[in-house]
């Protein structure tokens, strides 16, 4: 069974840098892809990165250049390094990775900075 389970979240201050983790229960090559979205309060998911079993990434616009996503295959985990923070990127932060046609997603962690 596919658990992702996702740590790192916090209080920040604006400017400042946060590490999000997801750790896989399975091997993540077994992934057509994996990314992170983010839910802000009253509003929708939205995708925030994505990192192909290829390697290949891409991001929203809005976090292009501030944010990376990287992978650690022999651990199994996904992460998400997030710099330059400003109180627009508080939301809950999820794992997502995709397996032919099934979607598995984390709990979410929280990500919070003063406005």
């Amino acid at each position: 069974q596919v658990q992702l389970v996702e740590s790192g979240g916090g209080l920040v201050q604006p400017g400042g840098s946060l590490r999000l983790s997801c750790a896989s229960s399975v091997n993540i090559f077994d992934f057509d892809s994996m990314a992170w979205y983010r839910q802000a309060p009253g509003k929708q998911r939205d995708l925030v990165a994505t990192i192909t079993v290829g390697g290949t990434t891409s991001y929203a616009d809005s976090v292009k250049g501030r944010f990376t996503i990287s992978r650690d295959n022999a651990n199994q985990m996904l992460y998400l390094h997030m710099n330059e923070l400003n109180p627009e990127d508080t939301a809950v932060y999820y794992c997502n990775a995709k397996m032919c046609r099934y979607n598995y997603w984390g709990q979410g962690t929280q990500v919070t900075l003063p406005s």
